[in-house]
């Protein structure tokens, strides 16, 4: 398990194959509450060490030639945690919007949200609002913050509004195939992902994603989310860099 450094670990771009690595990756940040717990505190501060892990990463996006970086920040199912939990995770997503607003403008990222958001508070929707217009210029980094998301919710939401332009006529059904429901998806401007990460040692994808990854590369590590690191981060872009990715074809 990689350890956390007191501060950041900037990857070393000379050692890097930004050609050669992933330019979209994608994150199920896991683990934060195991954390907190193993250090006897609660869950919620395991959530505020992982929110600082986030910065780090991003950061160290450009080095790695990482253009695109999706992150599962809540998902439908988090609401079946306790009430005091939810209450406090929505309040740190308040917190950190508003506190990383001026640097990742200034760091010429580029955030989006996909998710639900009719289930979210008017405040924190009018924050992740207010952030998307703030960066909506920036052409660097593009992070995007799945909230309230669900793969099997997107893929539903997706065939309504879909459906809806077949009944208004606006989309003839014999038209449909396998690239018309992307453009109905919520990441319908992000390529598909390349590198799928899910740290603290759970191998499952847990709705996240389930259409764009299909042909995803995937990394199941042990680490918990706020011990993640920019050089375990270099290092799993590195091996994704060896890897022989044929798409289901057979080379000649």
């Amino acid at each position: 398990m990689s350890q956390r450094a007191d501060t950041a670990l900037a990857p070393d771009p000379v050692a890097q194959t930004p050609d050669r690595g992933p330019k979209h990756v994608a994150i199920i940040m896991d683990g934060n509450g195991r954390w907190a717990q193993a250090r006897g505190r609660p869950r919620l501060f395991g959530h505020h060490a992982g929110a600082k892990r986030v910065r780090e990463v991003v950061e160290c996006c450009p080095a790695l030639g990482v253009k695109y970086l999706t992150i599962f920040a809540f998902s439908t199912e988090n609401w079946k945690r306790t009430q005091v939990e939810v209450a406090g995770l929505m309040s740190l997503f308040r917190r950190y919007i508003s506190k990383e607003m001026k640097a990742l403008s200034q760091r010429n990222v580029r955030v989006r949200f996909i998710g639900d958001r009719v289930r979210l508070d008017k405040k924190l929707v009018g924050l992740m609002d207010q952030l998307e217009q703030e960066t909506s210029c920036n052409d660097g980094t593009h992070l995007t913050i799945a909230l309230n998301y669900g793969g099997r919710d997107e893929v539903a939401r997706a065939t309504k509004r879909l459906a809806r332009d077949v009944a208004e006529g606006r989309l003839n059904p014999d038209d449909v195939d396998e690239e018309t429901l992307p453009k109905y998806l919520d990441t319908h401007v992000l390529p598909d992902p390349d590198l799928v990460i899910r740290t603290s040692g759970e191998a499952r994808i847990s709705n996240f994603l389930l259409w764009q990854s299909a042909y995803a590369e995937y990394e199941f590590i042990d680490t918990l989310w706020p011990d993640f690191s920019a050089e375990e981060l270099k290092r799993l872009c590195d091996a994704y860099g060896q890897r022989d990715r044929r798409f289901g074809a057979v080379k000649p």
